[in-house]
């Protein structure tokens, strides 16, 4: 266990001085967000006093060295309660705006957040997006009335996204996850999230903050974390997730090998948790659905079908490595399907990433160039997922997502065969088969 202190600046040590305890924390991380932090400070100061005016509540903005106004931004940005009719202002919300140390990422901040509301001895967390347009201060009440009120750990957002909006979540990141580990969680790197104190202890004392895991990959880390310790995981519906959404045949590489990465590498390190699972069940969903507006996203299918294409002939020899025989063969077939007619089956996307994840698992390839032969099929599939959508509104593309999460759950017994497991992990496996299922909560 790692019990020593994370190391702070000596300013932020004087400000927990100073602070001595909380109830509640929020955690913003930032780097360069000067033209949305003080929306997402005016919200979060909101609904703290209006949905937690009897709770000491701090505000940490950990920061990456961003050189416009962010910190300045964040330190004095006044909160306006007029609108909300809250006439009791005695208590200001304390603010502590801090730089991170580590490797740059969002990983670190939350590691400097964690550190704070452990120093605290806070009872509930949220960290919010510093760059999120549409938060409101009822975003406070759905993170962090199910950890303080109804015995949550873990809170996961819920949003109404654009169907072009979080491909890399719908295609990949959500049905592995639910596959995985049983439960539907559907926005696991959803970035907006509550969780207790407590939990925010377990994180710090995993040596897992020299990894990528410090940069991009912590959103995935802290679901599959939370989930894989036995954590109480719900959702709370946030409304509309607006930010800046991405053509998805702009370069999202980068992200793509953070977010899979880490993914298999949690496969990697929790088998024995996912091994034995063999269907999903509905996670606890809060708050109010309704319909809300969504900001178009403009797709590109040609230049995804291009980087297809290109990947199909220059990346052959590296695909052979990766997947079977089977799946490489299926793709082959695609090379002179007119666009109109491409397709990638769910079947074959689900073996695909199955594929990957056991090359992965097996080191055939160094992490860096398996993780990059992966771009040009998860732009290939995108496309396939435009095509099918076309016509169709945002709920009804929902339906196609919820199809191809049923498949992977479905296809994952093709995966676990092929996982290298020990003697004790097959019985482990063949014990938890032989228990009759739970009741669905």
């Amino acid at each position: 266990m790692n019990t020593g202190l994370i190391p702070l600046t000596p300013e932020t040590e004087a400000l927990l001085g100073a602070v001595r305890n909380a109830d509640i924390l929020v955690g913003i991380p930032s780097f360069n967000n000067a033209g949305t932090i003080g929306h997402v400070v005016r919200a979060v100061g909101a609904g703290l006093a209006k949905y937690f005016p009897g709770h000491r509540a701090v505000l940490v903005n950990a920061d990456g060295g961003s050189t416009d106004d962010t910190s300045a931004i964040v330190a004095h940005t006044m909160v306006d309660l007029e609108p909300l009719f809250i006439s009791d202002r005695q208590s200001t919300l304390q603010r502590i705006v801090t730089p991170y140390h580590g490797i740059p990422g969002k990983g670190s901040a939350f590691r400097t957040i964690f550190e704070i509301a452990r120093r605290l001895k806070v009872k509930a967390c949220a960290v919010v997006d510093s760059d999120v347009r549409s938060i409101t201060p009822e975003w406070m009440e759905l993170l962090l009335h199910p950890i303080i009120k109804e015995g949550y750990d873990y809170v996961a957002p819920y949003y109404r996204r654009h169907k072009y909006d979080g491909t890399i979540t719908n295609s990949i990141a959500y049905p592995l996850t639910r596959a995985l580990y049983g439960q539907e969680v559907r926005q696991p790197i959803g970035g907006d999230f509550g969780f207790t104190g407590e939990l925010a202890q377990h994180y710090l004392e995993k040596h897992v903050w020299e990894s990528d895991v410090a940069r991009f990959g912590i959103d995935i880390w802290m679901t599959t974390e939370a989930i894989t310790s036995g954590a109480k995981v719900c959702q709370s519906f946030l409304g509309a997730k607006i930010h800046d959404p991405k053509d998805p045949a702009a370069d999202l590489s980068s992200m793509l090998r953070q977010v899979v990465g880490a993914l298999f590498a949690l496969m990697d390190a929790n088998a024995p948790s996912w091994l034995p699972v063999t269907n999903s069940r509905k996670v606890p969903l809060f708050g109010f659905q309704y319909e809300v507006g969504v900001e178009p996203v403009n797709v590109n299918v040609e230049r995804m079908m291009d980087l297809f294409h290109l990947g199909l002939t220059d990346l052959h020899p590296i695909w052979a490595r990766i997947l079977s025989e089977d799946a490489l063969d299926q793709l082959s077939r695609l090379r002179d399907v007119p666009i109109r007619d491409f397709r990638i089956p769910d079947s074959l996307w689900a073996q695909i990433i199955y594929d990957a994840a056991l090359a992965h698992h097996q080191s055939v390839l160094p992490q860096e160039h398996l993780l990059k032969a992966l771009t040009p099929l998860y732009l290939g599939k995108t496309a396939s997922f435009v095509q099918d959508s076309q016509g169709l509104t945002t709920a009804e593309a929902e339906h196609l997502i919820e199809a191809l999460c049923r498949t992977f759950e479905k296809q994952k017994e093709y995966l676990v065969a092929r996982w290298p497991q020990s003697h004790d992990t097959r019985e482990v496996i063949g014990t938890a088969r032989a228990r009759p299922e739970r009741s669905q909560p």
